[in-house]
Order: C-alpha cells, then structure tokens, then sequence
C-alpha cells in the first residue's frame, strides 16, 4: 500500500524476497517528487510498525522532556525505536527503509536474531534497496544497538551498493560484548528478547497496532504460542551450551579485515556492559581507510536523535552518499565529548588512543588500601567473601584537576579456595566528601566510570592481539585454578573518560559480583529491567556461577615484581 503523507510517500510492507522463497516487509519513506534518491536502511527485530512511544514509553516521555528539539519539526508520527525519524531525513532527499527482521514484525520466518541468516538477509535487503526505481543505488546503514551491530556484520560480507554506515553505540565482538565478559555469561539477552523481540514476534498477540495503518505490528494471523516458541532460538541454551569463543560466536561477530566501508563510529562513555568496546575497537582496526570515532555521554539514544547527533549523520551521509563537498573528510578523525563531573566539553583528536597519553601505574597497597605510584613493600595478602562489598583501593586527593581518557587495564594476582573465581572490576570516583559520582550511562542512570571482568580460568592471553592498555584474552580454554595457588590476572576495563577536580580521588573495586550503586533500583516503562548501577548487564546465572565455585573465597595478593596496579591514560593538558 503507498500513499502521500507529510511531504513523504509511504509504501507499507513492501515485499523483499529473499533467496530461500521468504518474503520480509518493509516501510518505504521517500520524497514526493520523482527521482532516485541515496538510502538510509535499517533491519531488525523491534517491529518497524511500533511507535517509540507506545512500545517504549518510558524512555520515550524521558527524551522528549529533556530534549524537546528532538520533536521539533516532526509529528513524530513514524518515530521508531533506535532508527532514524523518516520526517527529519526525507526533505533532505533520503529515501529511509525500515525492515522487519525475518520472524519479527511483520516479516515471516525463523526469528534468529543476529545470526549468519539475518546478515546475509541484511545483506540482500541493501542490494534489494539499492536497485529500486527511487534509489541512486547509494546504501547507506543508520541506527542505535541492535541497527549499529548488524552493520559491523554486513559490512564484513561487503555487499556491492554498501556505500557507508553510521555504527551509533553498536557491539562487534558477539562473545566479549553481547553474552559473556571475560568468560562471564551475561544475562542481557535473556532479559532483552522476551521483552523486546518475542513479544513482537510475527504471529504474537502483542495488542501494538500500527500509529497510522492500525494493522497488528507483529502480522497476520496470529499463531498458537507453542508454534512461536518452535520457530525463534532458544537463546539461554545457545548460550550456555557455547561457553567458549568457538565458532558460534565468530560467526556473529566483526571481521575487521573485511570491513572497508567509510564509517562513523559512535560510542558512549556510559555504555558498559555493551556499547563502548566495539565502536573503539572497529575505529582501531577496521580496514576502512574513512573511518571517523565519535564519543559521547547521556542515554543510550539521546544523542542519535538531538540536534547534534542529526546533524553530524547529515553531514557524514551527505558527503558519501551525494557526494557534497561540505568537508566531512578534512575534519580529525575524533570528535570527543570530554566528560567532567558536572558536564561535557568538545574536543577534537587525531587518533584514538591519543597518542600524548602518559600510561600511568597506580600500585595496589594491600596494608594501606591505597593506590599509590609506587609499589607497595607490603606482603600482605587480603581475602574477601565474592558475594560481599569485595575490597575498594582509593589515591590521595588528586592535587591538581586529572583527565583519564582511554583504555584502562588491571594486572592482579589471586587465589580462591575453589578452582575459579570471577574478578569483577569497578573503577570510581569519589568527591571529597567520600561520596561516590555516578554518571547517567546508556542503559542505566547511575553508572560508574568504568567496568572489567575477567573469569580466572579464562585469563589466557592471545599474544598477538593483547596490548599491554589492552589485554585480550582468548576464551578458547579453561585453565582451571589449583585452590590456594596464586596465579596472574590481566584484566581489561573498557575505554572510558573523566576529568577528575582537584581533591576527589580515584578508586578501583575488586569483587565477586556485579556493582551496585548506592540507593534503591529505579524501573522506567517500558523498559524492561530494573537499573541498579549495570542496567541490564548482569552475571547471575546459577548453571554459569555455581556459588560453590564462585562463592568460595578470593586472596589477593600482593604479587612479584610491580604486581599488581591500575594502568590509567593520563592526558596531559594540552
């Protein structure tokens, strides 16, 4: 069905055939004047049908309170979770195309989210898209989360008429960032399918109908419960019967070598636990010889629809999918939202990591509890219960205002009374007065400055690829502990940015279990999880952490040589 709405014509659930006879749908937004225009597409499993307001009310009403010019010069009529708002990029002569995933929405099939299937329909979608008597044959991929990280894994296969993406807060590495960090199984899919995914699954009674066409978002007719639950992944046992990097995981997860397409990578400071790491490592090692990183602060999606986030994506498409000369390539390759206690502050960059970062080791003092620029002469060795407080080493009151921008990493030495233990790390900071500032993160509002884990028997490192900013560790073995026997931790700690003021100190955490900050967990609608300081991104599952084994006391110790210590990328003020 077309029809003329708003200086757009809308072509609903157009058929997209795919090569094995299944027919996806989508939404088709263009211009009302006759011509070929570039694209911006988008596919995946939230139904393109479901009006942000409605399927997620909560985050919604909270965006448009804080940034009312997010709906300023839209109805907002076609806003749809984490995709591009049609009424903002038509009138600049874009065609947008929204697609059901296979099995969601509207679009029939096997519902398999992120897997081989959907990249490769991904993939037949953009060449579809790019032969349409509307389009100029330009494709270009634009969206938050689950629309960023299938552009990671599309542009690996390099479909002929991909010309750019905009990867805004997307993971790549499907074992490391999606389901398990450091070799810890995380229960974020577990909690984001069946409140986000299957209850729009096609054939599921949701109740959502569309805000113009009134039709059923997930489709018609609607099917028995038994037979839904027969065609979609039963992801909790993928998982757990895939506790190591094998080939499930590298299947869904980025090939940097292939990926060659100009991309803007969008990342945010408060996105640990997914959102951070893979926009840094696709900016370091994609293949891509356009390739621009962008870092910013506040929720998950406030940024990807204020003013400042359209207008960057403008003006990225603009130069590579119509080749306007509006300098998009002479700009630095970095563009960071250097983020304070109390605020954020442009910043221009050349490289990431930077290349004036002073790397800067804070000792662990087990008799003091401090972190210290110096070794500690101390042999004293700590035990904390993992299910407890864990152990909290703080620095001095800075004496001067210091900036901590980039990678960070931990090198520990422990025991356990059993044969693992997971090693939980938070770094903090602390105003004067001892109290601990958290920061608005992207799916939580009360987040730390910066998370790492690591499972001890996982901690084998790929000599090839771990830095010493940056360990990388292979998960392709367990290594098991022998109980009370010491061994060497690298621990990774996801990229992060702060200025610390004068007087505040710096903290690292080491514990057993997730953080928690310090007050009640707070529920928005529509948002299906309880945010108590790591949102959704939790590491409580019974059959990964027996509490016989992961409950048993940890020792630290206080290690050979300079072990153990915090390294931190100090930024000299320029």
């Amino acid at each position: 069905m077309s029809e003329p709405e708003k200086a757009m014509r809308i072509d609903w659930d157009v058929n997209v055939p795919m090569e094995d006879g299944i027919v996806l749908r989508a939404d088709v937004f263009r211009p009302t004047e006759p011509g070929r225009y570039p694209v911006i597409l988008s596919y995946g499993p939230y139904a393109k049908g479901l009006a942000f307001g409605e399927g997620f009310k909560g985050g919604w009403e909270r965006l448009i309170a804080q940034y009312p010019e997010v709906v300023a010069g839209t109805s907002a009529t076609y806003a749809n979770f984490e995709v591009v708002d049609p009424e903002k990029w038509v009138p600049d002569g874009y065609v947008c195309v929204r697609v059901d995933a296979r099995g969601a929405g509207r679009s029939p099939g096997f519902l398999n989210p992120k897997s081989i299937q959907e990249t490769q329909d991904l993939y037949r979608c953009i060449e579809w898209a790019a032969v349409q008597p509307w389009s100029s044959g330009k494709v270009g991929l634009n969206g938050i989360s689950y629309y960023a990280t299938n552009q990671w894994y599309v542009a690996s296969m390099q479909p002929p008429h991909l010309a750019a993406i905009c990867v805004w807060e997307g993971a790549a590495d499907y074992y490391r960032e999606n389901t398990h960090h450091g070799g810890i199984l995380c229960g974020f899919l577990f909690k984001l399918y069946p409140w986000a995914v299957w209850r729009v699954q096609y054939g599921s009674n949701s109740g959502f109908k569309h805000p113009v066409t009134g039709t059923p978002v997930a489709g018609t007719p609607e099917l028995p419960e038994q037979d839904r639950i027969k065609n979609r992944i039963d992801i909790e046992t993928s998982l757990l019967s895939h506790p190591m990097d094998d080939a499930y995981y590298k299947d869904r997860s980025a090939k940097w070598d292939k990926v060659t397409v100009p991309m803007l990578s969008a990342a945010n400071w408060g996105g640990q636990g997914l959102h951070p790491r893979g926009n840094f490592e696709g900016f370091m090692h994609a293949a891509s010889q356009n390739k621009w990183l962008e870092v910013h602060g506040q929720s998950h999606w406030t940024h990807f629809y204020t003013d400042y986030g359209v207008n960057l994506q403008k003006q990225f498409f603009a130069h590579f999918l119509k080749g306007e000369d509006n300098g998009w390539d002479r700009r630095p390759a970095v563009q960071l939202q250097v983020r304070h206690v109390d605020r954020f502050v442009e910043r221009h960059e050349n490289e990431w990591p930077l290349k004036r970062t002073q790397w800067t080791k804070f000792y662990l003092h087990p008799d003091t509890k401090a972190l210290g620029k110096t070794p500690s002469a101390s042999t004293e060795t700590l035990l904390y219960d993992p299910m407890g407080d864990g152990l909290t080493f703080l620095t001095e009151p800075l004496t001067e205002e210091t900036e901590i921008t980039g990678p960070v990493a931990a090198k520990l030495v422990v025991s356990s009374r059993s044969n693992d233990a997971d090693i939980f790390l938070v770094l903090q900071v602390f105003a004067p007065d001892g109290k601990e500032i958290t920061f608005q993160g992207s799916n939580d509002p009360h987040t730390p400055i910066g998370l790492g884990w690591l499972r001890a028997s996982h901690r084998k490192l790929d000599p090839k690829l771990s830095l010493p900013y940056r360990p990388y560790h292979t998960h392709d073995e367990k290594q098991p502990l022998t109980p009370g026997v010491p061994v060497e931790l690298d621990v990774e700690i996801w990229p992060t940015c702060i200025v610390v003021p004068p007087r505040y100190r710096i903290g690292l955490s080491v514990r057993g279990k997730d953080y928690r900050y310090d007050g009640p967990p707070i529920r928005i609608p529509g948002i299906g999880y309880d945010m108590a300081g790591v949102g959704p991104f939790v590491h409580d599952h019974p059959a990964d952490r027996p509490p016989e084994i992961f409950g048993a006391e940890v020792s630290l110790h206080s290690g050979s040589g300079d072990a153990p210590y915090l390294l931190l990328p100090v930024i000299p003020k320029r």
